[in-house]
């Protein structure tokens, strides 16, 4: 059975529209991504840092609940997870706040741990990475990074990236621009947003952010183009696969993170590119009529029509 191990951040989240009152849960994209790789039965492994406080306790624990590994998830000690607030104004609209500068997750290539962890990565099929991702790591902790990509490439494995890319996370679009130019040149699978790549890369077009992304040796692109589909082009094939139609849709969290997820279940299952958009297109059809990042395990769809 392939197997899959995502690499990134999740943080606490309070979200409310009474302070007094606020809900705790958590949030990361990777963590969406593979939450959905498990659920669409896909071994998946988690790889982040948190401390050794009962907040991480209760993480691993959900995440173990959902059938996710965390032998890699490294437990730095007088440490806590990183925390995002969620503010709901009038008319339905939310403003985020982070408190995350110092989450363990920002040393992951630091611990002592860090060495076992790149060797135990070697014996993944799929290393799955975004660039939120990215703009966790300093210059020396991303570069220890790339590193543990290229012994796991040199391996076998396969490297799937997708730009997500937050301003916030980043001191400017060009710095954000040059990490992902790195890592691209060790993407096998790339899956970006174009909206996303617009801002950092300014591609006039979607087939022009496919032709750029094979010019740096990605194999496999599909390009996100939100309700109105997705470009999938490889092996000399280009193709637009046309979404799902939903009606008032609830909530877009998670969308493209779960797309990513169908895509890649699909493909490892034996899948053509164009049959794995159309599984990333009817999952996310299915995530944005929910509330919320990760839909009820009852909701996930059994089928395409």
């Amino acid at each position: 059975m392939p197997r899959v191990a995502c690499i990134g951040e999740c943080m606490l989240e309070l979200s409310g529209v009474d302070n007094r009152a606020m809900t705790l849960s958590y949030g990361g994209d990777t963590l969406n991504t593979a939450v959905y790789l498990s659920r669409l039965g896909v071994e998946t492994d988690y790889v982040t840092a948190l401390g050794n406080d009962p907040y991480s306790d209760w993480m691993l624990g959900q995440w173990q609940a959902e059938g996710l590994g965390t032998e890699l998830v490294v437990r730095a000690a007088n440490r806590v997870p990183g925390l995002y607030a969620i503010r709901t104004e009038a008319g339905g609209e939310r403003q985020f706040f982070y408190w995350r500068d110092q989450a363990p997750v920002r040393d992951l290539f630091s611990f002592p741990e860090s060495a076992d962890l790149a060797a135990r990565l070697c014996a993944y099929d799929y290393i799955y990475l975004s660039g939120i991702t990215l703009s966790l790591f300093g210059p020396e902790d991303r570069a220890r990074l790339f590193e543990t990509l290229d012994a796991a490439r040199a391996k076998g494995a396969k490297i799937m990236f997708d730009t997500n890319y937050r301003p916030r996370g980043w001191t400017d679009s060009a710095a954000a621009r040059q990490a992902m130019t790195d890592i691209l040149a060790r993407t096998d699978l790339a899956a970006p947003t174009f909206s996303d790549d617009i801002q950092v890369f300014g591609d006039a077009n979607a087939d022009a952010c496919a032709g750029r992304l094979h010019a740096t040796g990605v194999a496999e692109v599909v390009v996100k183009l939100d309700a109105e589909g997705a470009l999938v082009s490889s092996g000399g094939h280009r193709e637009s696969v046309a979404t799902v139609p939903r009606i008032d849709p609830v909530d877009t969290s998670a969308a493209g993170d779960s797309f990513n997820a169908g895509y890649l279940a699909a493909r490892l299952s034996g899948e053509t590119p164009v049959a794995a958009a159309r599984a990333g297109h009817w999952l996310a059809g299915e995530v944005i009529m929910y509330r919320g990042a990760i839909i009820p395990r009852e909701a996930m769809p059994g089928g395409q029509e």
